[in-house]
């Protein structure tokens, strides 16, 4: 496992605000980031294999973080199975929700106004190549978030994502869930952080593949509606000191500090 050392800890990330997006845009867009960077990386590889009598300096990848929002939106990883949307096409419709089978891990989860989605297109090498440890890191910030409005979260053994409650299996909720696609220690796709969602929408799937507990939103656990520009800001200040990163929206930056 490589871990970040003293020329990389405030390395710069470019930051995105893409706003309220449609979902199949914003996968769209992330593909092509994610794409790009994976470009640049085998194309390095081959510059070191390939001899030559000009020394043919790397090109630095960029690494971007992504915040957005979407409109009603069920989306279905990988690993995830199709009983687990509990709508039928015109049932769709109804709900004014779309649909789409993505390629990212995990099961069935859901994507709406007052969610704060993630998408974080990190090349693990300029941080340390272990998914696992990416993954409980994107989950810290998420805590570490909730902790700043008082509201206590952890982890439940074997599942991903951020829990209230974690320790009572009757009353834990999630109110975070992940899923990542990696390739090339690039990744994309990432988490979606409930602070003033419908949680009704989660009524028509069985959220992840967990049937036996619950989901909730910050606005519901706080009994009043939350300023999610405040939030956002707080998670981006959260990630960046866990990543050891500064985030900057100018993409013309040299992607480290």
């Amino acid at each position: 496992m490589k871990v970040p050392n003293s020329s990389v800890i405030m390395k710069k990330v470019i930051f995105e605000d893409w706003g309220l997006i449609d979902y199949q845009e914003a996968w769209d867009r992330q593909q092509a980031l994610f794409d790009e960077t994976i470009r640049i990386k085998m194309e390095n590889r081959l510059k070191e294999q390939t001899p030559s009598t000009t020394v043919q300096a790397p090109v630095t990848t960029p690494d971007y973080l992504v915040f957005c929002e979407h409109p009603h939106v069920f989306t279905l990883g990988k690993s995830g199975k199709i009983d687990h949307l509990l709508l039928d096409e015109e049932a769709l419709e109804k709900v004014n929700a779309s649909f789409y089978k993505i390629n990212r891990g995990g099961d069935i989860t859901y994507h709406g106004p007052g969610q704060i989605v993630g998408y974080p297109i990190f090349d693990l090498d300029h941080f340390f190549t272990d998914i696992h440890r990416y993954l409980r890191t994107l989950e810290d910030a998420v805590i570490q978030t909730l902790n700043e409005y008082g509201v206590d979260s952890g982890r439940i053994q074997g599942l991903t994502g951020v829990w209230l409650d974690p320790d009572q299996p009757a009353r834990a909720r999630k109110i975070c869930a992940l899923g990542v696609r990696c390739s090339r220690w690039v990744t994309m796709h990432g988490f979606a952080f409930n602070v003033n969602v419908d949680t009704g929408y989660f009524n028509h799937i069985v959220p992840c593949g967990i049937d036996d507990k619950k989901v909730t939103s910050l606005h519901l656990e706080l009994g009043k509606p939350v300023d999610i520009r405040h939030t956002r800001e707080i998670l981006k200040d959260k990630i960046s000191s866990l990543f050891g990163i500064t985030l900057t929206p100018d993409s013309n930056l040299s992607a480290h500090a």
